[in-house]
């Protein structure tokens, strides 16, 4: 039985994520004006990300610089100052930065603690066979009830087509995690599967998201 309350709370003693920095290559470190604990960064923006994130770190190696951007919005909470205008090794943390959960990301975390999740067997490209994508495409995923053992998708990869069955409890799809033309690494979840006596529980669970969720 889901129990929504103890989700909630769980989340709520530590609604965040901690992002460590580290340097992708050896070089020499240089922070970016004002990047010190309790700086606030932002991710990629704009429609396509086209917008880069909050310069964190500039990393020189050979007079060549790389730019070290943050990748979500946050506050940064710890940099490495000691290593402030020295040559670091590859791997070296640099800074981390604190990202404070939205709605949306805790409805995510406690849909994917509540729901079956069936992952991709392989890295490849996934579609929903026809009949079931129509349906999702005009009705939702909702509407389509799910059996052990049916047959639900295409796996594209290397130019080769092979079906895919669904392996787990009967349920309804209440989410879907691919997305069309694109690339799922192995053991990444496609859906999230809800049996049909928990739908109720779950829609509690958004509601009360939706409405007691304060986003910074």
């Amino acid at each position: 039985m889901l129990d929504i309350s103890a989700l909630l709370d769980e989340i709520k003693a530590a609604p965040y994520v901690e992002s460590s920095i580290v340097a992708p290559h050896c070089g020499v470190v240089c922070f970016s004006e004002g990047i010190a604990p309790g700086a606030r960064v932002s991710g990629p923006s704009g429609q396509w990300k086209e917008t880069p994130g909050t310069l964190l770190v500039n990393l020189e190696r050979e007079r060549n610089p790389k730019a070290i951007r943050a990748l979500e919005k946050g506050e940064v909470i710890h940099c490495n100052m000691e290593v402030a205008g020295a040559f670091v090794e590859a791997g070296t943390e640099l800074a981390r930065v604190r990202h404070m959960l939205s709605k949306e990301e805790v409805l995510r975390v406690i849909l994917k603690k509540a729901l079956f999740l069936f992952h991709a067997p392989e890295k490849a490209k996934y579609y929903f066979i026809p009949q079931v994508d129509i349906k999702v495409k005009n009705t939702g995923p909702k509407s389509v009830s799910v059996h052990d053992g049916m047959e639900m998708f295409i796996i594209s990869r290397m130019k080769r087509e092979t079906r895919l069955c669904y392996n787990g409890p009967d349920g309804v799809i209440y989410a879907v995690y691919f997305s069309f033309n694109g690339n799922v690494e192995a053991g990444a979840p496609l859906i999230g599967v809800c049996p049909p006596d928990l739908v109720e529980q779950i829609e509690a669970v958004s509601l009360r998201v939706h409405t007691e969720w304060k986003e910074e």
